[in-house]
């Protein structure tokens, strides 16, 4: 027992040092156990195997899938729109919706999400960004308290649960907790986030300034001359390739994109094709075909080729722009600035070799202040001449990692994952919604639900491909976790979850089950101010159990307490990661979470000491 306490304290004493990630601690404790023989090498490793572990790496592809397929982001600009300039409408519908999304996303990728949407609504409504970003940040971690995926430390409460022989956690079961931290939250912070308007200056978002996609289009102005052409089945072109079309010397015209809606039915089995314009692509009678050029050449094109020019005049474009624009999931566009010893230097267009070589397409040229778009082939290259290329993402990041006459702004492969993928939208939504079916009528175990619907979100395209979904797991927390909950086994062999019961029943336990409620509340607040909230309620949650069941009463009101207060931990910008999200972007300081943050968590212990006992009796 003294070598297992050892560790421990050395353990948290790094975690509290902070020199060293989370999972290398973890992992020297882990090592620790096992050379001092107090766990087998069975043991040590069995955390890898543990369903929580499973879990994790499950829920974070699953929050990736809602983040990529941009279905989270639909739906918080709608809502959101939805307030108007009205400052507590807009408020509320914050937290709310912060509330909601951390039910089912990590209360990180909640956060993170979110950021950008409320400095833009806060912008247009002329309201204070600082007041709302720490209780957004805040409400994300309140609904992590409402379903069982929304946050690790209900995973390892309902893990310990079943381990120790006691009933599971339903999905909906810690939803009543969720629901009042929210409710109690949310009165609090309309008051008390008005000292964050104090002495606000006007900030930068901190965002970085890479252009996106749709920013070269509209620097380009590709937009004001993108028109939507219809494929028809009697067109002379059908089954021909486009180098036999010769379209853009013809007619001074160049398509960008193809477009084929596949055969199918249902949200699964059907779906677009976005293809990019090659020298032997084939057209088919039901393609529609995106072009660039104008109005008049694009006219002449569709009505000499008996095609349906879908946009009729310059001002329907402008005007329905917005709703047909370019998508960039698989084919995306960048910026590649040429090089004063380039061999590409007074080379044509059409030699530059890109097309054959990486498969991509030279669209428009950006000359000092001047930009060429019409006949582009035949412009000469200049050293510093910006190009505007467009191919598949892949293709593009390949043309940056081998070609040396030109450097390709940004990172194409970091572009790439920025955009989402919103034909998916529907898919991801379905899915997340039959995931939570199966756990809340046990069709499915949570581990079998949730890697279930992960790996189907892998399959059925949330995700452009599989390393972008590997990339969305947080590996260092998986690790950490899987490294970490040895920890307690190792404590209840050498018996030190029964001393540190005892040691809590013989000074507190006179003084009723409310009252050891409340130093179990207590000291898990306090010691999540220096460790993650996670190895918190690792250490604190078979304590718990234990002293429940010394005391014959029922251990489930002493578990939330220890998942609540661990994660409700806001005095901190360190304590979870949706503090630490929106410190810099809001210009706080850690007395500013120490003025709002500190007062509620007091109010949270009172409430929930009161309140537990009557949702989840002794």
């Amino acid at each position: 027992m003294t070598i297992t306490l050892v560790i421990l304290f050395v353990t948290a004493t790094l975690f509290i040092w902070g020199k060293l990630r989370s999972d290398v601690v973890a992992l020297i404790a882990l090592l620790g156990l096992t050379v001092t023989e107090i766990l087998t090498p069975a043991e040590a490793i069995a955390g890898f195997s543990n369903p929580i572990v499973l879990m994790l790496a499950g829920l974070f592809i699953i929050s990736g899938a809602i983040s990529q397929t941009g279905l989270a982001r639909t739906l918080s600009t709608k809502l959101l729109q939805t307030a108007g300039k009205s400052e507590i409408k807009l408020f509320t519908l914050t937290m709310i919706l912060a509330a909601g999304l951390g039910s089912f996303m990590s209360n990180a990728g909640t956060a993170a999400l979110l950021l950008p949407i409320v400095f833009s609504m806060t912008r247009e409504a002329d309201v204070s960004a600082r007041r709302f970003l720490m209780p957004m940040a805040f409400s994300s971690s309140m609904g992590g308290m409402m379903t069982l995926i929304g946050t690790p430390p209900i995973l390892i409460v309902n893990n310990v649960l079943i381990e120790k022989g006691y009933s599971g956690l339903g999905f909906f079961t810690v939803f009543p907790i969720g629901f009042i931290l929210l409710i109690v939250g949310l009165f609090f912070l309309w008051n008390s986030s008005k000292i964050l308007k104090k002495d606000e200056k006007k900030r930068s978002s901190g965002f970085g300034k890479a252009k996106s996609p749709t920013e070269l289009m509209r620097e380009y102005q590709l937009a004001d001359n993108l028109f939507r052409i219809k494929m028809n089945p009697a067109s002379t072109i059908i089954g021909l390739k486009l180098k036999e079309l010769n379209i853009t010397q013809k007619y001074n015209v160049s398509i960008l994109e193809i477009r084929t809606q596949s055969q199918g039915t249902g949200a699964f089995l059907k779906s677009i094709q976005h293809k990019l314009a090659e020298a032997d692509t084939v057209l088919g009678g039901d393609d529609i075909i995106y072009v660039t050029g104008n109005f008049t050449d694009v006219e002449r094109f569709a009505s000499e080729n008996n095609l349906t020019l879908m946009d009729t005049t310059q001002a329907e474009i402008n005007k329905k722009i917005a709703a047909f624009t370019m998508k960039f999931d698989d084919i995306g566009i960048a910026e590649a600035v040429v090089l004063s010893s380039s061999k590409l230097v007074n080379k044509p267009v059409k030699e530059s070799g890109f097309r054959n070589r990486y498969n991509v397409n030279i669209l428009g040229i950006k000359r000092k202040s001047e930009y060429l778009l019409n006949k582009v082939q035949n412009e000469k290259i200049q050293a510093g001449d910006s190009l505007l290329i467009q191919g598949a993402w892949t293709h593009i990041d390949e043309l940056d990692n081998e070609e040396s006459d030109l450097i390709v702004v940004g990172k194409p492969s970091e572009e790439a994952t920025k955009v989402t993928l919103e034909h998916k939208a529907t898919t991801a939504a379905i899915l997340l919604f039959a995931m939570v079916l199966a756990i809340l009528f046990k069709l499915l175990t949570p581990v079998v639900a949730i890697s279930l619907a992960a790996l189907l979100m892998i399959l059925l395209g949330c995700f452009r491909n599989v390393e972008t979904a590997y990339n969305t797991i947080r590996w260092q927390t998986v690790i950490f976790f899987a490294a970490m909950i040895p920890m307690a086994t190792a404590m209840d062999k050498t018996g030190t979850f029964n001393l540190i019961s005892e040691m809590v029943l013989n000074s507190i336990g006179e003084f009723g089950p409310y009252a050891v409620l409340a130093s179990f509340y207590f000291g898990a607040l306090v010691l999540t101010m220096f460790i993650s909230n996670a190895t918190s309620v690792i250490l604190f949650a078979p304590i718990a159990i234990q002293t429940a069941q010394d005391m014959n009463i029922s251990p489930y009101p002493f578990l939330f307490a220890v998942a609540t207060a661990s994660v409700m931990c806001l005095a901190s910008p360190y304590a979870s990661p949706p503090n630490s999200i929106v410190m810099s972007p809001g210009g706080y300081s850690f007395k500013d979470y120490m003025m709002v943050g500190l007062p509620l968590q007091l109010i949270y212990m009172i409430v929930m000491v009161l309140a537990l006992p009557l949702i989840y009796p002794f």
